[in-house]
């Protein structure tokens, strides 16, 4: 991958993958960035560690690490039994943006999926992160549905 490395993220770390997420106009109100991560991040961690469908890799260059992302393996029944890969929480620091890391991650989580058999790729992306809609679509995804959340 050019000059970044990706790897399985460990525990240790948590308080640089929290500051890539909380720093961005909407992950700034979302995330409580400390010192020593909130139990909460931590069984978060945890789960995601121990499940064989999830997969959040840090990506490194220079060993900091500058981007995140993680993808889940989503079992399904339709599409003849396949499998999806959901990509999420794509982040890349704010001094290596506009570089072309956030594609490489992107193509190495697509063959990640490739790998695990998945026959589609899908992600969700806030409406108003226009650069983030755009980068998405320059990488040849396409708004084939309406998405719903509800907090609970």
């Amino acid at each position: 991958m050019s000059n970044i490395q990706a790897r399985k993220i460990r525990e240790d770390d948590l308080p640089r993958v929290l500051q890539l997420l909380a720093n961005d106009e909407l992950g700034q109100f979302r995330e409580e960035v400390l010192d020593t991560p909130h139990d909460d991040y931590i069984r978060a961690f945890k789960a995601i560690d121990q499940d064989i469908n999830q997969y959040f890799a840090v990506f490194e260059n220079d060993d900091a690490i500058i981007g995140c992302l993680q993808i889940t393996f989503i079992p399904g029944l339709s599409r003849h039994g396949a499998f999806r890969g959901q990509i999420e929480s794509v982040r890349v620091s704010g001094a290596h943006r506009g570089k072309g890391y956030g594609s490489l991650m992107m193509i190495w989580a697509i063959d990640q999926c490739r790998q695990r058999g998945c026959r589609l790729v899908q992600l969700t992306s806030d409406k108003t992160r226009k650069d983030a809609l755009r980068f998405y679509h320059k990488l040849g995804f396409v708004d084939t549905h309406e998405g719903f959340k509800l907090d609970i």
